[in-house]
């Protein structure tokens, strides 16, 4: 059952949706507006976000750390052999910002550039296991960007939209980047009712390459605040969280989400597919990388406009597989599994100034 569900959800996996920002100042009423009942400062209009839940992001500074851990790889084709180590080091670098694009109650459009750098490392260097060599040798890397539109219809339905480009694998060099290999693509819209301030919810879909192809996924947002305290914020099934609100500049959270990671690897040594002579050697592969994480999260306002995230939990390996993409089969090459390990990350995100929200009637 828990690998079906894994699989499921990692379709879905956890996109980061960018906070609803505040608006500075109220926008001016548009014809449009002023027909449907009034001044826009007198209108509410419906978004996905609900009160009590944690400030909008604008840069975003995550640094994750795991433990050694072992590495079993049982090869797929003949040519290829089993490995089983340790891997001593997985670290994971991200950088990300959201710009505001277009700010109104009746239309949002957020721009987010990011950039992460996952790092491995192996037991007693060079492995001879290309595929592991060449992880450590160059790292894996993902630089995006991606548009996402929120569209309030009126005091109750939302609609939100997501566009994503990336960047995806083990490209050193500019001049890397011009292949096309390493390009993907995903998106996603959900259409929503804002019943309260304090209950959203929505359904819609996702699409993209978790499972190295184009894919379509049921995705459920359902943010509620049931009182000061508690709160549940899920893109089901990918992401749950249960939220408590110890003070207005101190969250905690707890809960699951299931991440689907895809690189793609040119390899320096061709590798030869003995006893398939219809088989080009392979040059390329694709990683895919799933997993499920049981995490518990710490966010706290160090300054008015700066707050620091702390999180530890624990993280299942569902997937770590290598498939062909030098020919058309698209055949599993390497399937290869990480053992279960404890993992710890330090966050730090800017937050526009609390004392700006309120002088714009904004509640956090």
């Amino acid at each position: 059952m828990l690998p079906g569900l894994l699989a499921f959800a990692a379709g879905a996996r956890a996109q980061e949706i960018p906070s609803v920002p505040p608006v500075f100042p109220p926008a001016a009423a548009t014809a449009a507006d002023s027909a449907a009942g009034g001044p826009v400062g007198q209108r509410q209009f419906a978004n996905p976000s609900v009160l009590g839940m944690g400030p909008s992001k604008g840069l975003i500074v995550r640094y994750e750390r795991m433990p050694g851990f072992e590495i079993r790889s049982s090869a797929q084709v003949l040519g290829l052999r089993d490995y089983n180590g340790r891997a001593t080091k997985n670290a994971r670098l991200s950088i990300k910002g959201y710009i505001p694009a277009w700010n109104r109650p009746h239309l949002k459009a957020i721009v987010g550039l990011s950039y992460e750098r996952e790092e491995f490392k192996f037991q007693n260097p060079p492995t001879s296991y290309e595929l592991f060599d060449n992880i450590q040798d160059k790292g894996l890397k993902s630089t995006a960007v991606q548009l996402a539109i929120i569209r309030p219809v009126d005091d109750v339905h939302w609609y939100l939209a997501r566009l994503k480009g990336e960047l995806s694998g083990d490209y050193n060099t500019s001049s890397e980047l011009t292949n096309r290999d390493y390009l993907r693509f995903s998106a996603e819209a959900l259409y929503g009712w804002k019943r309260s301030p304090n209950f959203s919810w929505g359904v819609g879909f996702q699409y993209g390459y978790t499972f190295g192809r184009l894919s379509l996924y049921p995705a459920v947002i359902y943010n509620r605040t049931f009182n000061e305290r508690w709160g549940v914020e899920a893109l089901f099934p990918a992401r749950v969280t249960l939220r408590y609100n110890h003070s207005p500049n101190s969250l905690f959270y707890v809960g699951y989400s299931v991440d689907g990671l895809n690189y793609i690897l040119k390899l320096r040594t061709p590798l030869e597919r003995v006893g398939q002579p219809d088989k080009v050697p392979l040059q390329t592969l694709e990683l895919r990388e799933t997993e499920v994480r049981f995490r518990l999260r710490w966010e706290g306002e160090l300054l008015s406009f700066l707050w620091l995230g702390a999180e530890t939990g624990y993280r299942y390996n569902y997937a770590f597989d290598a498939f062909d993409r030098t020919n058309a089969d698209r055949e599993k090459i390497i399937d290869a599994r990480q053992a279960g390990t404890v993992y710890a990350s330090l966050e730090f995100f800017l937050t526009p100034p609390r004392k700006l929200l309120e002088r714009s009637g904004v509640r956090r």
